[in-house]
């Protein structure tokens, strides 16, 4: 049985992997930052599919916790044959309107937390000759808008650049860039989301099953949606100074309220 660590676990897309991949025979690593929450969820994989779940709780923001999942991806006694690398968040407010401790907290996790859990886990698994990573990126990453936006562009552009550098290895790589997904992404920010049409929302079981399939395809980025890629397929055609006008308006219409 391989095994999978999932970073941002106990909610969201990153929970719609945990259960997508238990019940595929995955032994799974969860990491997040609330034990009891990861205890429940653990015990619950557990019981209903009968695979190893393991918890790691971790605060991807802080030094210590990035270095306790580093660790773990390099234990060669105890591989990990995939990484999901799920954990982030959102700001509420405009650039300045956010405090700049809180924008270095979210590059902390989105940057540096993906680049130094993605070189633990490649690492090892080049050494083997097999195995993947998933990197959550966003359609934000394709379209001028603050911070979150340029740290998920980060993540895609890096992303196919590692692609790249592995191509051969046996390690894929892939981007995977949702849009708006029913989680508790936006309440945590304080977000509201009345405003945002409900044609625009994905489901996330089904996004993570496009996005594995995907994966298994061997594609380096993954907008797993036919309504978002078309919408991609607009803003590739849109000029730069228009897009970020755009942007800024959809933002202040679908964002942060």
């Amino acid at each position: 049985m391989t095994t999978a660590l999932i970073t941002g676990s106990t909610a969201g897309i990153g929970a719609a992997f945990a259960r997508r991949l238990a019940a595929q025979g995955h032994n799974l690593v969860l990491v997040a930052r609330d034990k009891k929450r990861l205890a429940e969820q653990a015990t619950e994989l557990h019981d209903r599919h009968g695979i190893e779940a393991e918890v790691l709780a971790a605060d991807l923001s802080t030094d210590e916790g990035i270095a306790a999942v580093e660790a773990r991806l390099g234990d060669r006694t105890h591989p990990v044959d995939l990484l999901v690398n799920n954990a982030g968040f959102g700001n509420k407010g405009r650039y300045l309107e956010v405090s700049l401790s809180d924008e270095l907290a979210m590059l902390k996790v989105h940057i540096e937390a993906v680049l130094r859990l993605t070189s633990a886990a490649t690492e090892s698994m080049r050494s083997r000759g097999r195995g993947g990573v998933v990197n959550v990126a966003s359609v934000a990453a394709f379209v001028p808008r603050g911070t979150y936006g340029a740290s998920k562009a980060w993540v895609v552009q890096f992303t196919q650049g590692a692609a790249r550098d592995l191509a051969g290895s046996g390690v894929r790589m892939m981007a995977l860039c949702p849009g708006f997904v029913r989680t508790e992404f936006h309440q945590r920010a304080g977000m509201g989301t009345d405003n945002i049409p409900g044609w625009l929302w994905l489901d996330a079981d089904k996004l993570v099953a496009a996005a594995l399939a995907d994966l298994a395809r061997g594609k380096t980025v993954s907008i797993p949606d036919p309504r978002y890629k078309a919408l991609m397929g607009v803003v590739k055609l849109t000029p730069r100074g228009l897009l970020g006008g755009v942007s800024s308006r959809t933002g202040r219409k679908y964002g942060p309220q």
